[in-house]
């Protein structure tokens, strides 16, 4: 949804040059029609493993973060 939103505000909110609110809504199923012709199912590349990977990533990074600040708060 975020990307169709983006696209949304790019192509139809952006160039705010409307004369009326009847011209947002032509230039907004304007681009419904074209996105729903053109686009495709996007393929996620991020899997469930590499999200895993991430956050074991981050908690050791915490972690070792907190321990660091709990030395330096000690000394």
């Amino acid at each position: 949804m975020e990307i169709y939103f983006s696209a949304v505000q790019r192509k139809v909110v952006s160039p705010n040059d409307f004369t009326d609110l009847a011209q947002v809504g032509v230039r907004l199923r304007a681009l419904e029609d074209r996105y729903n012709a053109t686009e495709q199912p996007f393929q996620w590349k991020f899997t469930t493993s590499d999200l895993d990977d991430l956050l074991a990533r981050l908690d050791r990074h915490t972690t070792d973060h907190q321990e660091e600040s709990s030395v330096a708060l000690a000394a």
